[in-house]
């Protein structure tokens, strides 16, 4: 019995990870150096695995993948042999490697593997083993969480076909593994090697045959789950979501019409995962042109826990996607008078703010390449350089109408209209690629240093036939996310910091919106507190901190009144301290909106006082957030962020929205701070007290909070 009380204990435990038999230091999301990628190969069969997942093939009759497992804790990915990619050619489908002839597609044996029949449109020619490269190049001149340089292995089969209207294709499969996670990218390389032009409708660049996440005798592939041990994303993503599924363009999961035992009675279990987009590619590969498809990254899941898979999310976009931990404190300032710009400037330098972004409505044209313009904001970059202090802008792409010739044109009506935001330019008009030619030259000649980008293209189609960035509709989504995702690469690479609100991280933009609505911010003060709490607490199940940005309107934004706004700051300290607080204290920097910082020496004090208090904790504070409590303005709710490798261990942050002061007794879950046995904890800067942790690696306090305040504790 007292065993089965214990068990029940570990099972109950909010973080402790599956058993008890698992050591904290083996779990690869609180240590993962020793999780090396290598390739092993036989006569006929390929392996790679880094020790948390492996991927194999055999190479004969073709390429076939065999196996796909999570090495944590042994689930098999595969039940049946399939495709490894398809191409869709001159409206014809093209298998790239794979097999057909399984009989039996509930589950695959390895002596199964001697009686299928290997595809031949495209056929197996070599592999080659490379080491993993960064997608993008980047530089960072902001403050940056410190970046572990991304490493592992990257296993490229090579295919080449003897149909005739395929000779001179070659295909590049790349299977890329990074060391330390469960991950594994997936990729395509295409080179157009004959005579002729290749009209190239579609790239399906992952196929796979899954175990069914749950059986049901009848139901459909819309209602019924999809497995949960494998999280698919793409740097192909968009629609003003900003959340990464909802964003998703690409991942697909299908029926399997040939998988005749499954126990839906009519087969419409979903249990085939294709990766391709939603609108297909559609471009004209010419002779001698090379194409290269999406980036599809295959994490793998151990758990349902949804803290846990969102920690493993959140150390993915850590290493395939570095530039995210940039995270530069900033303001928006609504003017660009050259007086007012510099008094900023100064404002920051006083309070140790690092950046200001020209805000909308702050008469900023980035499209005016005039020498006179140029010269303006360059000086004010200057200055703001010499106090260093990053300066930076805002610009309006999508819902704004440009022209009939420019604006994207609805291939239902052959007209402009019914673009995602109403009326929209095409980026491959005349105007759109002078638009992204403007903008380069403009930020080259200024020298400013982030770049807010409104309403990015959110993936509209055009049916126009002129415009010379694309031919016509089939490839005009395609081309002008080629054009976007250029733009921001240039960037990337130039260390310029990019807000922009939609999901292009894995093309070099560093930070996008927690997800809000924006009357809000016409709502009382006191609302605001605690609507922002909500946001940032629902905004980071899946994000780091800074890959989130919140919004503080000091001056009047969207109606509201004086009720709304921070400003006069002086006269309202409390609140400006404690948004300051709730946003620095979970490591997301807010837009403070409006003409200043402070408005006398006490506001002054407070906000330099609250920005040295960041920075001093700054590196825990960019850490992954442990979810503790929702704030519902009834009791208590807070957050905490945790780290194995830093001295601290843990940050928490403890708010009460109620009008009388509270004695809570609250658990901390510290298994994610490497912590087994006990932890020092202190609040705010008193003496650190001892806390042994129970079987769950639960911290357990006593905790007082003041009437609508706050505290914050330290684990060391």
């Amino acid at each position: 019995m007292k065993k089965l009380c214990m068990l029940t204990v570990l099972l109950v435990g909010c973080y402790s990870y599956i058993v008890a038999q698992q050591k904290s230091t083996t779990d690869w999301l609180i240590n993962n150096q020793g999780y090396k990628t290598a390739v092993t190969a036989t006569a006929q069969d390929i392996t790679i695995a880094n020790g948390l997942i492996s991927r194999s093939f055999r190479t004969s009759p073709n390429v076939i993948c065999t196996d796909y497992r999570n090495l944590i804790n042994g689930d098999q990915l595969l039940r049946a042999v399939k495709p490894e990619a398809r191409l869709i050619i001159d409206g014809k489908a093209y298998q790239i490697g794979g097999a057909y002839g399984q009989s039996q597609q509930a589950y695959l044996l390895p002596d199964w593997l001697q009686q299928v029949k290997g595809y031949t449109d495209f056929q197996f020619d070599k592999y080659e083993v490379l080491p993993l490269k960064a997608p993008l190049k980047w530089k960072a001149r902001s403050w940056s969480f410190p970046v572990t340089q991304i490493s592992g292995k990257d296993l490229v089969f090579y295919y080449k076909s003897t149909i005739p209207v395929l000779k001179g294709i070659e295909v590049k499969v790349h299977y890329e593994m990074v060391d330390g996670l469960p991950l594994l990218c997936k990729w395509l390389e295409i080179e157009n090697k004959s005579l002729q032009p290749l009209l190239l409708d579609q790239v399906v660049n992952e196929i796979l045959a899954t175990p069914e996440e749950e059986s049901a005798v009848v139901g459909s592939v819309q209602k019924m789950q999809v497995p949960h041990n494998i999280y698919i994303e793409s740097n192909y993503a968009f629609n003003n979501a900003m959340k990464a599924n909802l964003s998703d363009q690409t991942t697909h999961w299908k029926t399997d019409s040939t998988y005749t035992s499954q126990v839906n009675y009519d087969l419409q279990t979903p249990c085939l995962l294709e990766v391709y987009p939603e609108v297909p590619v559609g471009i004209k590969l010419m002779p001698n042109e090379h194409f290269t498809s999406i980036r599809t990254y295959e994490l793998l899941l151990d758990s349902y826990d949804r803290e846990r898979n969102g920690l493993a999310k959140r150390q993915m976009y850590r290493a395939i996607a570095p530039w995210t931990l940039q995270n530069p404190i900033f303001m928006h300032l609504v003017s660009t008078d050259i007086q007012k710009v510099k008094d900023i400037v100064d404002q920051c330098a006083a309070t140790g703010y690092e950046g200001i972004i020209l805000s909308f409505g702050s008469g900023l044209n980035m499209e005016d390449t005039s020498a006179a313009n140029i010269a303006k904001f360059k000086s004010l970059a200057d200055y703001a350089h010499s106090k260093k202090v990053l300066l930076g802008g805002y610009s309006l792409f999508s819902s704004r109408r440009i022209s009939d010739e420019d604006d994207v044109i609805n291939p239902l009506t052959g007209k402009p209209g019914g673009a995602f935001f109403g009326n929209a330019p095409c980026l491959g008009s005349k105007w759109g690629l002078s638009y992204l030619n403007k903008l380069k030259y403009f930020i080259q000649e200024t020298g400013f240093d982030i770049f807010e980008n409104d309403g990015p293209y959110p993936g509209d189609v055009c049916a126009s036939t002129v415009h010379p960035g694309h031919t016509g509709l089939k490839d005009s989504q395609w081309k002008q996310m080629e054009l976007q995702k250029e733009l921001y690469h240039w960037l990337c690479e130039r260390g310029v910091y990019i807000n922009a609100p939609d999901w292009y991280f894995l093309d070099g933009t560093n930070k996008i919106a927690l997800g809000y609505r924006e009357v809000n911010f016409s709502l009382p003060r006191e609302e605001q507190l605690m609507l922002n709490r909500q946001n940032i607490f629902d905004g980071t199940w899946e994000k780091t901190p800074a890959m989130g940005w919140g919004f503080v309107p000091l001056s009047e934004y969207q109606g509201g009144g004086a009720a709304a706004t921070i400003e006069p700051l002086k006269d309202h300290l409390t609140v400006y301290q404690q948004l300051m607080i709730q946003y620095y204290g979970a490591g997301i920097q807010a837009c403070y909106r409006g003409p200043r910082l402070y408005d006398a020496d006490v506001t002054k004090d407070l906000v330099r006082q609250t920005v040295n208090w960041y920075k001093k904790y700054r590196d825990i504070l960019n850490t992954d957030i442990i979810h503790l409590r929702r704030p519902d303005g009834r009791d208590w709710d807070g957050i905490m962020h945790v780290s194995a490798s830093l001295p601290q261990k843990a940050f928490v942050l403890l708010y009460n929205p109620t009008a009388k002061t509270i004695t809570r007794d609250i658990q901390l879950p510290m298994y994610y701070s490497g912590a087994t046995q006990s932890i020092n904890i202190r609040e705010k800067d008193g003496p650190a007290k001892k806390y042994l942790l129970d079987r769950g690696y639960n911290a357990h306090l006593k905790i007082t909070i003041p009437a609508a305040g706050y505290t914050w504790l330290v684990a060391e």
